[in-house]
């Protein structure tokens, strides 16, 4: 058995040369079986770092290997990406019913996988696509991406959108799959709330890089206290984010927030402040 399922050394990754880089020199090394909760502010590199993991932003200088093949010149098998930006493509929002659409992808060739889904994710299979909400439609991409059996599963903020008895019906779904079949999983979420015995693993990113890598999570033992709540320790580590990036802007990187300095009207302040009928 290969030593590790996902394997990345000295990523570094711009989406625009001329600006900082979104990754900075990051490493990232995950068992076979593993389960790792990805936590981080929004921009932190979550997204990005999923991204190429899946293949889809091409790297040139660095190892990345999914298991054990290079992402881009041997793509591996088994990997199943999901992220937000399917449920708002409009090629999803067609007028087709949910048994259609199921089968247009291969839905026949795993029946008893997409059956199981099916009655998790709650979906009637006579929902018209282009009808239902947008969490609806989420369900429907899960069943989707999830009806083939994978090896690596990366998820990006894809349980957004589920009510909680669903989403936690689903974490218990891939929690004994993982289990079962030895699969590696990916998560990068902001919602914490019930997924203390998920991972096996968690790490903190900031700012393109790792303040903590993967490293094992204690209520992965039933022999640690359940008391220790991967909420308030995700929350800690926010909050260590916001100061560190206050104490940058404070030695002269960008800052967030309101401008309180400014005293003169800004033109569009004073643009829109000439035709507001509403005083």
């Amino acid at each position: 058995m290969q030593e590790y399922t996902i394997s990345v050394d000295g990523l570094t990754y711009r989406h625009d040369p001329n600006c900082p880089p979104s990754l900075s020199d990051v490493s990232l090394h995950l068992p076979p079986g593993s389960r790792t909760i990805l936590v981080g502010a929004n921009g932190a590199g979550k997204s990005t770092l999923l991204q190429i993991l899946a293949g889809k932003r091409l790297v040139k200088n660095a190892d990345i290997r999914v298991k054990g093949r290079d992402v881009f010149r041997d793509s591996p098998d088994g990997v199943t990406f999901l992220g937000t930006e399917w449920a708002m493509n409009p090629v999803v929002r067609g007028d087709i019913t949910v048994s259609a659409f199921l089968d247009s992808v291969g839905g026949y060739r795993h029946k008893a996988r997409r059956d199981q889904l099916l009655d998790i994710l709650d979906v009637d299979l006579d929902w018209h696509m282009h009808t239902i909400s947008d969490g609806e439609r989420r369900r429907v991409q899960l069943c989707m991406g999830l009806m083939a059996p994978w090896d690596v599963l990366l998820l990006d903020e894809v349980t957004v959108d589920l009510d909680v008895l669903v989403r936690d019906e689903l974490l218990t779904f891939l929690r004994n799959d993982s289990t079962a079949r030895g699969a590696t999983i990916l998560y990068a979420t902001h919602i914490f709330d019930g997924l203390n015995s998920f991972p096996t693993h968690v790490a903190h990113m900031r700012l393109g890089y790792f303040v903590t890598e993967p490293m094992p999570w204690p209520c992965a033992s039933s022999a640690v206290s359940p008391s220790i709540s991967l909420y308030h320790t995700a929350l800690a580590w926010l909050k260590e984010d916001r100061e560190h990036r206050r104490e940058l802007e404070r030695l002269g990187r960008k800052t967030r927030g309101a401008r309180k300095s400014e005293t003169v009207p800004t033109d569009s302040e004073t643009f829109y402040k000439k035709y507001d009928y509403s005083r």
